[in-house]
């Protein structure tokens, strides 16, 4: 039988996965594990997920060839972008997803982490539309970084807690939205921005996300005749985004897979969120992973210049492809995220989120033929990263130049 990189039926990637959990936790997340798919896959949900997709969300995304980046790289380029949804990220095809099962099992209260603050705002606006309340804990650091997106959130009516443990980054306000959910199981159901946490939280994510490599398979068969790229290229931190690209082709031996993690100031030093090139298997947040730490298993704090790759673990999906060279990851540093970034915006005139431009930072570590066609996920938009990327223009090199 031919192997799948999709979860089984354990809710396991190859050795990655499982459900690690509190015991006041189990019952919970038992409880999620046997009605997801029964809702998911009912007639009804589908209709009111894809109904919310077209009308609110604003997809099908656009598939766009990027003439000027394709002459560039010697490929056919094409863009998915993500960055046009409401919201301005893929953020949104998870949370009004989670929050429609949410309100079929009967829960009362949003509970959520953000870094970048994409999730955050993506989950403050279904819980405004479902009229649900909803808290945001979010690192203190990553508060000062993107208040803009905090101020969005409060618009919304969410509330934002910011936390002051560890690094005042991503990691941090998992912990602490897992610490609530500790205290208020049976009520609140927690909306993981990632493909990372228990199971079945990574299988849920990845089908949500999912639209986007069917939007793909159905525009690149309109655009090239054929319903598959040779290379399909996106940024991970925890893998949101990156698994709905991958999803549909994930099996599909013909497409090379290449993933960009924050390599911060260098894979090879302790300032780094390359969690693939740096990490070793350990629990973080419920599920056996890669994970930056310590040979004693302390967590490592991680860093980088994007606040939603800041993240010292990665989805059990992309760890088991990466040990399993089903995909190729690329560690671009945070210089290089500035550089891209500045180049797409002056060659095509869209200005990416930092998490993005690690993405179009790998096309530069890359050889194509002519006819490759080439898909990268442009995950959000850079609106909410312009003060950084002012503040860090001289690393852009020409494009910084204005």
């Amino acid at each position: 039988m031919k192997q799948s990189y999709l979860v089984d039926q354990n809710g396991y990637y190859g050795e990655f996965g499982g459900a690690y959990v509190p015991e006041i936790l189990y019952s919970t997340v038992e409880a999620l594990k046997e009605q997801y798919l029964g809702i998911m896959e009912s007639e009804e949900f589908k209709q009111e997920y894809m109904e919310l997709l077209n009308d609110y969300v604003g997809r099908p995304s656009p598939l766009y060839r990027a003439a000027r980046m394709s002459e560039r790289y010697g490929c056919e380029l094409y863009l998915k972008r993500e960055d046009l949804n409401h919201t301005g990220a893929h953020k949104i095809n998870n949370t009004v997803g989670q929050i429609l099962l949410a309100k079929k099992m009967g829960k009362k209260r949003i509970i959520a982490e953000t870094g970048a603050g994409q999730h955050g705002v993506a989950v403050a606006t279904v819980c405004a539309l479902m009229d649900m309340p909803c808290v945001v804990y979010q690192g203190a650091l990553d508060v000062e970084r993107q208040h803009v997106n905090v101020e969005r959130m409060k618009m919304l009516g969410a509330e934002v807690r910011p936390v002051f443990t560890g690094n005042h980054t991503l990691k941090d306000a998992t912990n602490e939205a897992i610490r609530d959910w500790c205290c208020h199981p049976h009520d609140t159901f927690y909306i993981i921005g990632s493909t990372v946490g228990p199971h079945p939280y990574p299988d849920i994510v990845a089908r949500l996300q999912s639209i986007i490599s069917k939007e793909i398979k159905e525009q690149l068969a309109r655009k090239t005749g054929r319903d598959y790229p040779d290379y399909l290229i996106a940024c991970i931190g925890g893998g949101s985004n990156a698994a709905g690209t991958i999803y549909h082709y994930i099996d599909d031996e013909r497409v090379k897979i290449v993933l960009a993690e924050a390599g911060g100031q260098g894979a090879d030093t302790s300032h780094t969120a390359a969690t693939i090139h740096a990490g070793s298997v350990g629990i973080l947040h419920g599920s056996r992973t890669l994970v930056m730490q310590t040979p004693d298993g302390q967590i490592m704090e991680a860093e980088s210049i994007s606040a939603g790759l800041d993240y010292p673990g990665i989805g059990p999906m992309h760890a088991n492809m990466a040990v399993k060279k089903r995909a190729t990851v690329y560690a671009i540093n945070d210089d290089e995220a500035i550089r891209a970034a500045f180049e797409l915006t002056r060659t095509e005139g869209i200005i990416p989120a930092l998490e993005s431009a690690h993405a179009i930072a790998a096309l530069g570590k890359m050889h194509f033929n002519s006819n490759d066609v080439v898909v990268l996920t442009v995950s959000g938009r850079g609106d909410k990263d312009v003060e950084t990327y002012l503040a860090n223009k001289a690393m852009a090199g020409e494009y910084g130049t204005f």
